[in-house]
């Protein structure tokens, strides 16, 4: 079991833009066709190994609002949403909305456990990503890097990270014209 932030950003470090908006991501087309070009990762590949996911209250109201609470994306998985306020949680077969006040540390054991023996998926923002990182419980970042340039927006992570710089595993250029970038984080 693992925690990862998996998420696309624009080549300056965006995930969405100052709106919330992410038609930067949705309307890309692109394409790359260099000899070492990989084809797109499966998003549903990634998926499989996710037995949890965890994000902050922006972005799950992001999904319900653009993807509807009737077509809830992450059916049959624990979806944790920090959250200060009081949040509606949507209907429906296999819909397991946890919205939760508290430490990431100190929610973390619940989380991990709901994940059973896949990965938690921090899904965002940049702010959840953060406090990941400060509690020194982040063990990969998976990122998609597309390149667009927005020169502002919501940042893929909400602050300076401490400890060091995190150790390159992976670069994956895809021939959709975007590079995969893994990380681990030393502890």
């Amino acid at each position: 079991m693992s925690v990862v932030y998996y998420a696309a950003t624009t080549l300056d470090g965006y995930i969405a833009e100052v709106d919330d908006t992410i038609d930067w991501l949705t309307g890309y087309q692109g394409r790359y066709d260099g000899d070492d070009a990989a084809p797109a990762r499966g998003y549903e590949e990634f998926y499989a190994g996710v037995g949890a996911l965890v994000a902050g209250s922006v972005t799950y109201e992001w999904v319900v609002d653009h993807i509807g609470a009737g077509d809830w994306p992450y059916a049959g998985k624990p979806c944790w949403v920090l959250s200060s306020r009081d949040l509606a949680v949507p209907d429906g077969e296999g819909v397991d909305v946890r919205v939760v006040r508290g430490a990431v540390a100190e929610l973390f054991d619940d989380m991990v456990a709901s994940a059973g023996d896949r990965r938690l998926w921090v899904v965002g923002g940049g702010g959840v990503a953060s406090q990941f990182a400060d509690a020194g419980l982040l063990d990969d970042v998976e990122v998609t890097v597309v390149p667009v340039v927005l020169a502002g927006g919501k940042p893929l992570f909400g602050r300076r990270l401490e400890g060091g710089p995190m150790q390159l595993e992976r670069v994956i250029p895809r021939a959709s014209g975007m590079v995969e970038l893994r990380f681990s984080i030393p502890r």
